[in-house]
């Protein structure tokens, strides 16, 4: 039977792999492009077969991880596509990321000091000049590594079409640019440019990282209308708020306008303060105190603003983000498929002997594909599932749909195996066995550790007004020793219920495992140490640990057990799973943030670094801001005022703190107000930006990816077609939209594996 060409007719292409002809089956001389050597029928034919198995099995990884496949498909570049791709190749690119972004708590301003508080503040190291220099180019190396293969890779035609690998390279070549401009001047520039630049090599390593940002980059615009709407209401409000404060000839009736509406700024500033309703009630309280008709222009402008537009700025953020995210995964999901049938037409390719077919229907016969999966790298359990339902199929052979069902293992979470119980011979022990293993155990477990949590709560309700040199340590002692005893005798038993390696495989029991042994650890050595407990026992230190460290690190570690009922409870067990899978899910989104944080700690250090004074005459006997003379004298509710001395941008590592307090905006009017003051009264537009990058459109989208998780968690969990193991899985993204998603048609697929640059398909049907 003879097949027809996936290649074109006796033809070598930049893929190198020769290409057969439809008639020429036989034993001939074939030229390979790759070396330009001749080969006899039977050795070129099977180094032919190993390489179409080679770029299947690339393919499917491409599959899996839903890369692209448009790269090279030589046996050499897939050598090296592999090798780049590899744990080992991608753990070194990841921490070479890691290290050029740490770089900058090390850098001057050095973050090495104990406190950034301004009165205390000494820094304890500065590197030399060349010392962070050196490991950053070596990084810069590794990147230009990075990005050359990574254009090898994917040819000169695909590398102008990529915008990413294009801003990678300017990136780079302005990095070292500035970095020998670092050099020249000996390390004494103000600004380095090249520090705003670093956290695009974490943006550009991360494909999903980048499907988020674009659903960012494209999410802004649809929300513009609404953002203008916010602003029309405050430009409204703050000119009636001028027109209703103004000042008067009576001091005691202008603390409104003295104090918050004196000018166009200052007004504008109170309310979108009051916006976030970081000011509320301060705000309104002069004006209240005067005549209550006046807060009802606070509370209109609070319900209008605050109630109305931001949550309305929420839904619109939260449908378009799940838009575009899904229009992303849509692109996934056609890579995937794309990799899946890109592997099946290679494999057709091969000869005459593995492949065939049944009826109009091109098959490949169950050796090639079982032969291509033991290639694959991917988890062990799906592939042994997959190689199972391969040996199942009749005919010796694999059509196309049969093969790209195969893949379908991917989307599902394989059910863990536990090792079988022991098997006792005496009937006394095997009934308990089975007492040992009913779940009522783990409920009276529950019970004793709420009960041990109780015991541990009196405690400290009785003893918060004693002195730890007063306390009698003999109600405690015996306490954490009785019920360390209980959870000993709980773990033999479910040792002997379950065996060791049946104890071992449920995570729940390794938690409560360690932390039993820890437990013993220090009960044993308090013991050691301090003997039996007894009335008025309170003994001096002996050892590394005095009796109530050895107390207090104990009763912590009971409150973590106590985190066992979560599993109990079927609502907390939801939230907990649906808690987990934002922590998977969240790592795109958290990575913008961390760009975002990165880019504003930088500006602000550069911005406003050492601005504001360290206040004179500073001790530490008057460190506490409420009873500092200095601060006595100062107006109330102002930074100096408040003792905010440790929030600054003196260095990075405070600098990312304070961005942090600023994003809760919980009394970030005080900010505002300082840096006006002592930098530019312009450093308000900052503060303002990095509110709406973090407050307004993060937290926005943070909030849309928790009610897609727990919205799926929850229907999976109460619809009636799902089970509850079902609903315990961790999803991925791809999981949260699959429902959502269309799969791409045949047509489509075969349409773009002909596109593809380094392969090349016939234009009739295959």
């Amino acid at each position: 039977m003879e097949t027809e060409p996936l290649l074109g007719s006796r033809r070598s292409d930049s893929s190198g792999v020769p290409s057969t002809s439809t008639t020429t089956t036989t034993a001939t001389t074939t030229s390979s492009s790759s070396g330009g050597r001749n080969y006899s029928s039977s050795g070129s034919t099977s180094q032919i077969d190993d390489l179409y198995i080679q770029q299947a099995a690339v393919f499917i990884e491409d599959a899996i991880q839903y890369r692209t496949i448009n790269h090279r498909v030589d046996s050499q570049s897939l050598r090296l596509y592999r090798w780049y791709y590899s744990e080992a190749c991608q753990w070194v690119l990841s921490t070479a990321i890691f290290v050029v972004l740490a770089l900058a708590f090390f850098e001057k301003p050095s973050s090495l000091s104990v406190t950034s508080d301004l009165r205390l503040r000494h820094v304890l190291w500065e590197p030399p000049c060349g010392l962070t220099e050196g490991i950053e180019v070596f990084c810069l190396v590794l990147f230009i590594i990075d990005v050359v293969i990574k254009s090898y890779l994917i040819g000169w035609k695909e590398f102008q079409k990529s915008k990413w690998l294009i801003a990678y390279a300017l990136v780079l070549a302005a990095s070292i640019v500035d970095w020998t401009v670092t050099l020249c001047l000996f390390c004494e520039e103000k600004v380095r440019i090249r520090r705003l630049l670093r956290p695009f090599f974490l943006l550009q390593n991360s494909s999903l990282m980048k499907k988020a940002f674009k659903c960012l980059q494209q999410t802004i615009p649809q929300i513009t209308s609404v953002m203008l709407l916010l602003a029309l209401h405050l430009l409204l409000f703050t000119m009636i708020a001028m027109l209703l404060f103004t000042r008067v000839q009576m001091a005691e009736d202008d603390q409104e306008w003295k104090t918050y509406f004196r000018n166009l700024p200052d007004s504008l500033t109170s309310l979108l303060v009051l916006l976030t309703t970081a000011n509320n009630p301060d705000v309104m309280i002069p004006a209240y105190s005067l005549n209550r008709a006046y807060s009802l222009f606070f509370i209109t402008f609070s319900l209008i603003g605050t109630y109305l537009l931001m949550n309305l700025l929420t839904a619109i953020i939260y449908n378009q983000f799940r838009g575009y995210l899904l229009s992303s995964i849509q692109t996934s999901l056609i890579r995937r498929c794309l990799g899946i049938r890109g592997a099946f037409e290679v494999l057709c390719c091969e000869s005459p002997s593995k492949t065939g077919r049944r009826g109009s229907i091109m098959t490949v016969s169950t050796n090639t594909v079982l032969q291509v999966l033991q290639k694959v790298k991917m988890s062990s359990a799906h592939k042994q599932e997959m190689i199972k339902q391969v040996k199942a199929f009749t005919h010796n052979c694999v059509t196309a749909e049969q093969f790209r069902a195969l893949f379908d293992e991917l989307h599902k979470e394989t059910m863990r195996e536990y090792p079988p119980k022991p098997v006792y011979r005496s009937v006394f022990l095997q009934k308990l066995q089975t007492l040992f293993s009913h779940r009522f155990v783990d409920y009276f477990g529950n019970l004793i550790v709420a009960v041990h949590l109780i015991c541990i709560f009196v405690t400290l309700v009785h003893d918060a007004e004693t002195p730890i040199s007063e306390r009698d340590g003999f109600f405690s002692g015996v306490v954490n020793g009785s019920f360390s005893l209980y959870y000993l005798l709980e773990m033999a038993v479910k040792i002997f219920a379950l065996g060791i390696k049946g104890y071992c495989s449920y995570k729940s029991n390794l938690f409560d495992g360690l932390l039993t042994i820890i437990l013993l650890i220090l009960q044993l050595s308090s013991l050691v140490q301090y003997g039996w407990p007894r009335p008025g026992w309170n003994p001096a230190l002996h050892g590394l640990l005095s009796l109530w460290e050895t107390v207090r690190l104990a009763n912590m570690l009971v409150v973590f057990r106590f985190l066992r009922l979560i599993s109990s409870i079927k609502l907390m067990a939801l939230v907990a799973n649906s808690l987990f899978d934002l922590i998977k899910n969240l790592r795109a989104f958290a990575g913008i943030l961390v760009v975002a944080y990165y880019i504003f700690a930088i500006a602000g250090v550069a911005f406003f670094k050492d601005k504001i004074p360290a206040p004179q005459n500073s001790t530490n006997a008057s460190l506490n801001a409420s009873i500092s003379p200095e601060n006595m004298t100062q107006q109330c509710g102002t930074y100096e005022q408040l003792g905010y001395w440790p929030n600054n941008f003196n260095d990075f590592a405070a600098a990312l703190v304070t961005l942090w307090d600023l994003m809760v905006v919980n009394n970030w009017q005080v900010f505002l107000d300082v840096f006006s003051r002592y930098a530019s009264p312009w450093s308000k537009l900052y503060f303002v930006a990095w509110w709406l990058v973090s407050s307004v459109i993060w937290v926005n989208l943070f909030v849309a990816l928790i009610l897609e998780n727990f919205i799926h968690k929850w229907d999976r969990t109460y619809h009636p077609s799902f089970s509850d193991q079902e609903s315990e899985y961790q999803m991925s993204v791809q999981d949260m939209f699959r429902d959502d998603l269309e799969e791409p048609t045949e047509e489509d697929l075969l349409e773009r594996l002909r596109q593809h640059p380094h392969l090349h398909l016939p234009r009739g049907p295959i």
